[in-house]
């Protein structure tokens, strides 16, 4: 439990400090980040699997391109449903979710 804990601050931490170096993304303070943080966790934990089996075929005939679209797709639906979470374009959702991503296999590392 207490690696689940040091994990997310991790990545909230990190996810606050990600808008400072790339433009188009808000975060307002840390409890932003922290549910930022949590609502990542379970929307590609549960919603991203069942979007990809969903969109295999096209997924297939894009050559696995069809996947950049549904991780922004992600970033998107939890700025929908965080207040203090923006997100604007394309490009920027998509390096935010994969230092994210990076974030969470590396400190996943330590903490088991």
């Amino acid at each position: 439990m207490i690696g689940f804990i040091i994990r997310y601050i991790i990545i909230a931490v990190v996810v606050l400090i990600i808008p400072r170096y790339l433009k188009g993304i808000t975060v307002d303070g840390f409890t932003t980040a922290l549910v930022v943080a949590l609502a990542m966790g379970f929307l590609n934990s549960f919603v991203k699997p069942i979007l990809k089996i969903i969109s295999f075929p096209i997924t297939f005939m894009t050559l696995g391109l069809f996947s950049l679209v549904i991780t922004v797709a992600m970033v998107y639906i939890v700025e929908a449903y965080v207040t203090g979470f923006k997100v604007n374009g394309f490009i920027a959702p998509l390096i935010f979710s994969f230092v994210v991503g990076i974030t969470n296999s590396f400190v996943g590392l330590f903490t088991k």
